[in-house]
């Protein structure tokens, strides 16, 4: 029976070494080859969304009667189902195994990726983007609990690291490969891409990943995952739609209560139900609560900001889809850069990393919002500002999931990694919904409605990093793995 009060399941594994943890008599006879299933898992998750905003400006021209409100929802669609059902696809893991749910996963992200690129349709685009999200949601927190299981746990906080070094790698690989996909073979392609990768990884996955034997566990909380979905859905498709509807209309008012008490429901149902839907115990670690308070507000920003940068190199520069793609390449080539030296950096340096992180993110929107103008000027306004945006991004993604990790002792790790990405992607939900809605609000998409949504992001970086000033260490009582740490770095 589980322990009162206490979630169960490998997200939550007791103290000591996970289930199937690397060891004598381990069934993890390859690491390297498991690290290398896990990390590809996240590439392929995280490369499937930067691919998309790069064809996205692609898709007015392919579906011209339909409004770029509906059209960001091939996005939201992805963002909110991925967010809403992270944890919960998570602790499947304990009813069905983690290879298996690995597995199943893998292969209906593939088969969903097809999906999108034969769409026919806006509506049927929009709901193969979001099985993409539901599979995408059980590939993350599976690979990453693969991945602590093969590991000892001295070895497991480097492991994230790498972990999400492959979520920055997909950044800097997504822009110039969806430019180039786009522009050769058209909007599909950005879909079909996922499609061999995925096959490779699965064939990779049913080599090397052991069967471990799990025990009984209890169901995920169904009704609170829904209730999360519905919640994140309807405040995104209010502010996507609040322009069309207006603003004081009845349907806007309706569904913002609706997603606002549904949201409330799923938050109170995590508080009491024995496999929550949200960790909410952990945010008692103050600076847990922080770290993933400050990656909502910067997931905001920067998937507001994706969004609306080849979008506007696309609509008022007139680039072509790989020019938008290049464009974009020096900021997240620096971004990998910057992710990799802050990886590095003194645990006591982390709060100042994040905090400069948020604010070079915020200079580079800043810039843009005010020197932008319908004349491309990409060498003396875009590409500076790229560059000092991208090794923000770069210290705030790693230095985030790093302090937000370290803030909790070590069996927490996979739970506190999987709070943080459902931090993030609820973020990041909300940014894409807010800026259609801003788009639409404006009068579509001209000069001064993309220097607006700029303002916002110049705006919502700089909350995350006031946020982040609070990302102080524990008292040495909580006994989190930064206190044992001390100072050492």
């Amino acid at each position: 029976m589980p322990e009162p009060g206490r979630p169960q399941g490998l997200a939550t594994a007791p103290d000591g070494p996970l289930p199937g943890t690397a060891g004598p008599g381990s069934p993890y006879t390859r690491p390297g080859l498991t690290l290398l299933a896990s990390c590809g898992a996240t590439f392929i998750a995280f490369l499937g969304v930067s691919v998309v905003y790069i064809a996205f400006p692609e898709l007015p021209e392919s579906f011209p009667d339909t409004s770029l409100s509906l059209l960001s929802w091939v996005v939201s669609g992805y963002t909110v189902v991925f967010a809403a059902t992270l944890a919960a696809a998570g602790r499947l893991a304990d009813v069905i195994g983690l290879r298996r749910l690995f597995t199943l996963s893998v292969a209906g992200f593939t088969t969903a990726s097809l999906l999108c690129a034969l769409a026919p349709t806006v509506p049927l685009l929009v709901a193969a983007s979001a099985l993409q999200g539901l599979f995408a949601a059980g590939m993350v927190p599976s690979s990453l609990a693969l991945l602590l299981a093969s590991r000892p746990p001295h070895e497991r906080a480097k492991a994230i690291g790498l972990w999400g070094a492959s979520s920055s790698a997909a950044a800097a690989a997504g822009t110039p490969l969806g430019g180039f996909l786009v522009h050769s073979f058209g909007w599909p392609s950005v879909f079909l891409v996922n499609v061999p990768l995925g096959a490779a990884l699965l064939a990779l996955s049913l080599w090397v990943l052991p069967r471990i034997r799990v025990g009984a566990s209890e169901v995920p909380d169904v009704l609170g995952t829904v209730a999360l979905l519905l919640g994140v859905g309807g405040l995104v498709a209010a502010l996507t739609q609040g322009s069309a509807w207006g603003w004081g209309s009845a349907p806007f008012l309706g569904v913002l209560a609706g997603g606002a008490v549904l949201l409330a429901v799923a938050l109170v149902r995590s508080a009491r139900h024995r496999t929550p839907v949200l960790e909410l115990t952990l945010l008692r670690t103050r600076k847990f609560a922080v770290a993933n308070g400050s990656f909502m507000l910067f997931g905001a920003a920067m998937y507001c900001w994706l969004l609306a940068s080849p979008l506007f190199a696309a609509q008022i520069w007139h680039y072509t889809p790989l020019q938008a793609g290049l464009a974009l390449s020096p900021g997240a080539l620096v971004s990998v850069v910057a992710s990799v030296l802050a990886g590095r950096m003194p645990r006591r340096h982390q709060r100042t990393v994040v905090v400069v992180g948020t604010l070079l993110f915020a200079v580079q929107c800043g810039i843009w919002a005010v020197g932008l103008r319908a004349e491309p000027d990409f060498a003396l306004v875009w590409l500076p500002a790229n560059v000092i945006g991208g090794i923000g991004v770069g210290a705030v993604m790693t230095t985030l999931s790093a302090t937000a990790a370290g803030a909790l002792p070590p069996q927490r790790f996979a739970a506190g990694a999987g709070m943080v990405v459902t931090s993030r992607q609820v973020g990041a939900a909300l940014g894409t919904g807010a800026f259609a809605a801003m788009i639409a609000a404006l009068g579509g998409p001209g000069v001064g409605a993309f220097r607006t949504v700029f303002a916002v992001c110049t705006v919502l970086a700089v909350l995350a990093g006031l946020t982040a000033v609070w990302l102080t260490d524990p008292a040495p009582a909580t006994g989190s793995l930064d206190d044992r740490r001390g100072e050492r770095g």
